[in-house]
């Protein structure tokens, strides 16, 4: 398993040999639990559904992988080599590389096929405790329906292209046949861990009645939730943040054993409370959480960014929102981009600085803007805007100074 930006994306060989593409959406705050995501059929870690309920529960200290299985997305491999086989396969080549680093997943998620795969892959993952399934079908070869006009051409001639989502795909013969030697519903009476069924009612690709044949094979702990009016993909957000609170409200009774940790912060300010590793920091400001660190040839792990890179956002953001607020003002468009770097210099190298008093090592602080006006900006209008940018409150504050009142408590 290779990592970047801290374990924000993992490359982890297949089932198949093939190289598997995955994301680690990562809690700001301590992780909690961690989770392993199935996409559903010939679909994609980036679906947006898939998104959304891994960074949903990514907030709630949950930490998600997400993958694209063999021959999809961003993954190796061919798409026609594949079966439903290869899929379990990849979760457990996932989870046992997971294991290596951020920790095995405790939660197993699948969504419609990926459903039926993680139902079957749960035994093979020993540090499983909870299955949570949306939208699954109660037999993997339920997702033959979806090319139903093609199945007598895959049997005569051993593959066929087919269509599915306004994209094309190789079915062969061999994919039907490893299909049929899954009974599904047995796995789920042999399961060991406690298990969530999610279906919608009105499902018109998997219908409700499977949800009910998972849930009477499982034995207990298990839970039923509907999820309403949701269409099969969640394609509506809010359907998928819901799926997703309900896994984390529920997986909280058999996995999440570490409390949250109080980084709500004031309502008008900033709270920083210390992660594991050496400078790892999780944020808040206004209640919206946020995550620093140092980079990794200082000793940190890079998995945010650096105090004097958030620094830099805040004069970026406030410049160009002055300038937005002039320009709405006098009814002028502003398309524009604002760049800002920071850097320690020596005060006799930088000729607009000499007003800057420089430390003991004759360096000061320089920050670098750099304003780039789009073609949607009048060009008459780009010298006032240039001086209005330096009104931006942060640029005031960062010229004149400020005073830092610290004060104790227990």
């Amino acid at each position: 398993m290779r990592e970047r930006d801290a374990m924000t994306e993992l490359k982890v060989k297949g089932a198949l040999g093939a190289e598997l593409a995955a994301l680690v959406d990562r809690p700001a705050g301590p992780i909690r639990a961690v989770a392993l995501f199935a996409h559903c059929f010939t679909c994609g870690k980036d679906l947006r559904a898939a998104k959304l309920i891994a960074r949903r529960l990514a907030d709630k200290g949950i930490a998600t992988v997400r993958f694209d299985f063999t021959g999809l997305g961003a993954s190796g491999g061919e798409f026609a080599s594949t079966h439903f086989s290869s899929n379990v396969g990849d979760l457990v080549k996932m989870a046992d590389a997971m294991r290596e680093g951020i920790g095995a997943p405790q939660i197993l998620i699948g969504h419609s096929l990926g459903g039926a795969a993680v139902l079957v892959a749960a035994s093979q993952i020993p540090e499983v405790k909870a299955v949570a399934t949306i939208a699954a079908p109660a037999d993997a070869e339920h997702v033959t329906h979806n090319f139903a006009a093609d199945l007598a051409r895959i049997e005569e001639d051993g593959e066929a292209r087919v269509t599915l989502a306004g994209r094309e795909f190789t079915i062969r013969r061999e994919f039907l046949e490893d299909l049929r030697t899954h009974q599904v519903t047995d796995h789920v009476r042999a399961l060991k861990a406690a298990l969530l069924v999610m279906h919608a009612p009105l499902d018109n690709y998997v219908g409700i009645d499977n949800a009910t044949r998972i849930f009477v094979a499982a034995r207990h702990p298990k839970s039923f939730v509907s999820l309403g009016s949701a269409d099969h993909l969640l394609s509506n957000p809010d359907d998928a943040q819901y799926a997703a609170d309900i896994v984390a409200a529920w997986a909280s009774r058999f996995v999440l054993e570490t409390p949250a940790p109080d980084v709500s912060g004031p309502p008008d300010g900033a709270r920083a409370v210390a992660l594991d590793g050496a400078f790892k920091t999780a944020l808040t400001a206004s209640g919206y959480p946020l995550i620093a660190d140092e980079p990794a040839e200082i000793g940190g792990e890079g998995a945010g960014p650096t105090p004097y890179d958030l620094l830099s956002s805040a004069l970026a953001a406030c410049t160009l929102m002055t300038m937005r607020m002039y320009g709405a003002r006098k009814g002028w468009s502003v398309d524009a981009t604002v760049d800002v770097t920071h850097g320690k210099v020596h005060k006799d190298d930088c000729e607009e600085c000499m007003d800057v008093d420089a430390g003991k090592d004759g360096r000061i602080d320089r920050f670098e803007r750099v304003i780039r006006f789009g073609p949607g900006t009048d060009p008459e209008n780009h010298a006032r805007l240039a001086e209005i940018a330096n009104r931006c409150p942060v640029h005031l504050t960062l010229e004149r100074g400020a005073a830092v009142v610290t004060r104790t408590e227990t």
